[in-house]
């Protein structure tokens, strides 16, 4: 029988030492995600919106950022941009899950990956954390 934590034919503890950050208003896709994360061995915080996220940055570092693109109090997109513009942040990979109804605009390249919250999230959430750790191919988008 196969590690249950395994992923994708990898041990769990190859992604215990990284950290990943969760920003979503859902507290359903914050747990699934959340709960896909630490299944795999990620330590894992959330944060409810971008400002929430932003004000955690002082505390954490993450490795890996998950965010969602319709929040209040600070958007997603709103969420990218502080990010990208802070040295420390830049760099780390983030993972866009949003509904395809929600209006989110596919040209969004500052994205490593983007999750579609109404389609199979798990199996895309596997493929994006495939990608952003070097194990698969450059696809930007899931199914793509």
């Amino acid at each position: 029988m196969s590690d249950p934590g395994a992923f994708c034919g990898l041990p769990a503890f190859e992604y215990m030492s990284k950290l990943a950050l969760v920003v979503d208003d859902s507290m359903l896709i914050r747990y699934t995600v959340c709960r896909f994360l630490e299944e795999r061995g990620f330590t894992v915080e959330s944060a409810t919106n971008g400002a929430e996220a932003l004000e955690m940055l002082g505390r954490v570092k993450p490795d890996l950022i998950f965010t969602d693109m319709r929040m209040p109090k600070m958007s997603g997109a709103e969420l990218i941009t502080a990010l990208k513009s802070q040295p420390e942040t830049a760099s780390v990979p983030i993972i866009i899950v949003a509904g395809r109804a929600s209006g989110f605009a596919e040209a969004e390249k500052r994205a490593n990956f983007v999750i579609y919250k109404d389609i199979d999230i798990e199996t895309q959430l596997a493929k994006a954390l495939d990608q952003v750790t070097g194990k698969t191919g450059q696809a930007h988008v899931a199914g793509k």
